[in-house]
């Protein structure tokens, strides 16, 4: 079965999942393609070779079209509520990128919008499940190789960063998946949240607090931080240790590999986020043509989005106040 895919967003992840759909992964089409800019989305069918792939005017179109059968939604994130709600509408399944929406007022209306019809239909773009490492690392969690969690260190770092960032999106759009990566690694809810403010880059614009240092508690007291800087420089760099009581686990280096030669020993750091990640992508989203094809939804749901975001909302509140601020989420629904 070859599932006919509609993709609206045709900017960088957007065309990254064109690409994969129409060259990489199995069972897949692209058959449909908008963007806000329509002469971008005409390039972007013509370069990435989607033969018969119609260019519309509206996202919304993609999603009435009958030639259609799944939609990703790859748009800014202000724009993500109303084509979700769309595709829920047309019950067509919806792979949305995160987030799933900027405020947990959009989120619950998504939420609520999914349960209403009855059926499973949205998975949230948290890619970092999918990734070789992260898994490993869950693996050797739930076997009890290091014993008890007890604290989880990060580092979501970026060699540089568009004028357009602001300090919110530090945490919106970077730190969103480490928020998302501790509720599934941990298997329980982040209750709290405190954003520290180290010193300022003096690579970035005055406004921007850059770099910013989240720490996240758990229901069970595991304490997460989260370094996030998006103007390092020197390259894209994801780290994470996971403690436990009587052991560690963590990422390798993220390099295929070293080169030891007079007297230095060198490997490489990812460029940006499509290098690193690039595997994690293409198994996320070939999970989820799958799941599409077989009927059956998988993967990070509609809830697990409401629950990053309202993380995330946590964590914005304590940027503002420089206090603690616990997370404020209703209780998870039988449903999910």
């Amino acid at each position: 079965m070859t599932v006919r895919v509609g993709v609206i967003g045709a900017g960088n992840i957007g065309q990254d999942h064109i690409r994969r759909l129409s060259r990489v992964l199995s069972g897949s089409r692209v058959v449909a393609i908008s963007d806000v800019d329509t002469a971008r989305a005409e390039q972007v069918a013509a370069r990435l070779f989607t033969p018969g792939a119609r260019v519309h005017r509206s996202g919304h179109d993609v999603i009435a079209h009958d030639d259609v059968e799944a939609i990703v939604v790859a748009t800014w994130a202000p724009a993500h509520e109303e084509f979700v709600l769309a595709a829920i509408e047309h019950n067509k399944p919806v792979f949305c990128e995160k987030p799933l929406a900027p405020t947990i007022d959009a989120c619950k209306r998504i939420v609520a919008a999914e349960m209403a019809g009855g059926r499973r239909l949205v998975q949230v773009g948290f890619m970092r499940r999918y990734d070789s490492g992260y898994r490993a690392m869950k693996v050797a969690l739930v076997a009890g190789v290091i014993g008890a969690p007890l604290m989880v260190h990060n580092a979501h770092r970026g060699p540089s960063a568009p004028t357009t960032t602001t300090s919110d999106m530090l945490i919106t759009d970077s730190a969103i998946h480490e928020i998302d990566l501790m509720r599934w690694l941990l298997d329980e809810e982040l209750v709290a949240a405190t954003v520290l403010r180290p010193r300022r880059s003096s690579r970035n614009s005055a406004e921007l607090l850059n770099p910013q240092l989240l720490v996240l508690e758990s229901a069970s007291g595991v304490m997460a931080d989260v370094e996030v800087f998006v103007n390092c420089d020197y390259g894209y760099d994801i780290r994470c240790e996971l403690v436990g009581e009587v052991g560690t686990v963590s990422l390798g280096e993220g390099s295929d590999v070293v080169v030891r030669s007079a007297g230095q020993r060198i490997g490489r750091v990812p460029s940006d986020w499509i290098e690193r990640f690039e595997r994690a992508y293409d198994v996320e989203v070939q999970a989820w043509i799958d799941s599409v094809a077989a009927g059956e939804a998988s993967g990070p749901n509609a809830w697990d989005g409401y629950a990053a975001t309202a993380v995330a909302a946590a964590c914005l509140e304590s940027l503002e106040s420089g206090q603690r601020a616990p997370v404020q989420m209703d209780a998870r629904p039988s449903f999910y």
